[in-house]
């Protein structure tokens, strides 16, 4: 059992009834605690330009607090919303929050998978935890 589960989430999903939600619910000890991490990729500058001023900070706070509404009713679980790239921020934070175990989902790996790899794969090579990926 873990004291200190990371759950990735891509943006937009839902947690209660996400099959690595379940998973992690599963795996934690009495009085463990559940970090619900979602991580928005950043825009780059050359896309920026064309969206309308501020767009970027709109859907970051509108992901925050659709994330944390959702988590506040989850005993034991709080929400985490960062700006970066998925697989290195998962990493960063686990690290910070000393979390001793990330369960991730995975989607099957296709061709591309092969050249860039998937965050999953990612995750899993790089953490200095243990990584549960539910498929």
């Amino acid at each position: 059992m873990y004291q200190n589960i990371l759950l990735p989430i891509a943006p937009g999903d839902k947690v209660d009834g996400h099959p690595a939600f379940i998973a992690a619910r599963a795996l934690l000890a009495e009085g463990g605690t559940i970090t619900v991490l979602t991580v928005l990729e950043v825009t780059p500058g050359f896309v920026e330009q064309y969206l309308p001023e501020g767009q970027a900070q709109t859907l970051y706070a509108q992901e925050a607090k659709r994330l944390t509404d959702e988590v506040s009713k989850i005993d034991g679980a709080t929400a985490l919303v960062k700006n970066g790239h998925p697989a290195r921020t998962i990493l960063e934070e686990s690290t910070r929050l000393k979390i001793d175990c990330i369960v991730m989902s995975s989607h099957r790996p296709g061709p591309s998978d092969f050249f860039i790899g998937s965050t999953a794969s990612r995750v899993v090579r790089r953490a200095q935890c243990s990584v549960h990926v539910v498929r």
